[in-house]
């Protein structure tokens, strides 16, 4: 039986955790004028006599009553793209020199979009990016979000990165343009390649997490150490970044793949906010 090693990522308890994400989808979402999900709404169509399994709540009622039979309404299909958050639950992402880990900030990231995004009417999905099965299809629930957030926060800490494999099985599976926001440390060398073909079809954000330990260790020269996530023992050299951000960036925007850098030491939130707020003039206008 494979061993499991569960960590809570977050220090907050599950009341302080749902404040925290509400105020984060209240910062990115102020209303419909300057939301940075700008949701149009369900538009109503028509009425049609109700059928046996129809919802109650789209009972026309005013129809209802003036004709003497039972009256649904349609509405247009939403225009607002769904949204998809691909999710890094990888050990590496748990990694972390500060209180708050890379993991935990993109579980709060990931909850506060997903909660403004459902509030202007925009269905949001979730795949995990682990070895872990976490695929939950797009939904407008609110209280299946914070299902997936709660579940979130406590998981086995020794999985490893399959990100661009969960990118490459998603591709085939959607049947209209989607937007797609990755919550990752882009540890997963394949990654690359694996967003640069959803981005032909897709809107694609990727939303880069980097703890400042990563960056080097200053004036430690060689030192030895061990991978997260494989195990495997690496020799480094202190001052040399694991992850080049200007070469992601630059790859990425070559790519219509919209690229945010979020260091974990540095303030996070009016920074996420800035960023969607100007990219919703389409994708490619922030880099």
């Amino acid at each position: 039986m494979r061993r499991t090693h569960q960590l809570a990522p977050d220090p907050v308890d599950a009341r302080q955790f749902e404040v925290a994400v509400k105020h984060l989808a209240n910062s990115l979402d102020f209303g419909q004028v300057d939301s940075v999900f700008h949701g149009a709404g369900l538009e109503y169509a028509q009425s049609r006599l109700y059928v046996p399994g129809d919802a109650v709540k789209y009972i026309d009622w005013k129809v209802s009553a003036r004709v003497g039979k039972l009256f649904v309404k349609e509405f247009h299909e939403t225009k607002q793209l769904p949204l998809y958050l691909l999710l890094d639950t990888s050990a590496s992402m748990c990694v972390s020199s500060l209180p708050l880990s890379k993991y935990a900030w993109a579980i709060r990231a990931a909850t506060g979009m997903a909660l403004a995004a459902q509030s202007a009417v925009t269905p949001v999905g979730l795949l995990g990016c682990g070895a872990a099965d976490l695929h939950i299809r797009p939904t407008l629930s609110r209280n299946i979000v914070m299902e997936w957030s709660h579940r979130l926060r406590r998981h086995d800490f020794t999985e490893a990165t399959s990100l661009a494999r969960r990118a490459r099985e998603l591709a085939p599976s959607l049947r209209r343009r989607t937007t797609i926001v990755v919550l990752s440390d882009l540890h997963d060398p394949g990654s690359l390649e694996a967003l640069q073909v959803l981005a032909q079809q897709h809107d694609c954000v990727v939303l880069h997490f980097e703890d400042p330990a990563e960056r080097g260790v200053a004036g430690t020269g060689f030192f030895r150490g061990r991978e997260a996530e494989s195990g495997e023992a690496f020799l480094g050299r202190g001052g040399r970044p694991w992850v080049d951000t200007s070469a992601w960036k630059a790859e990425l925007t070559r790519f219509g793949i919209d690229y945010l850098h979020l260091p974990t030491d540095e303030p996070m939130v009016g920074k996420l906010r800035h960023f969607l707020k100007h990219r919703v003039r389409g994708p490619g206008a922030v880099r």
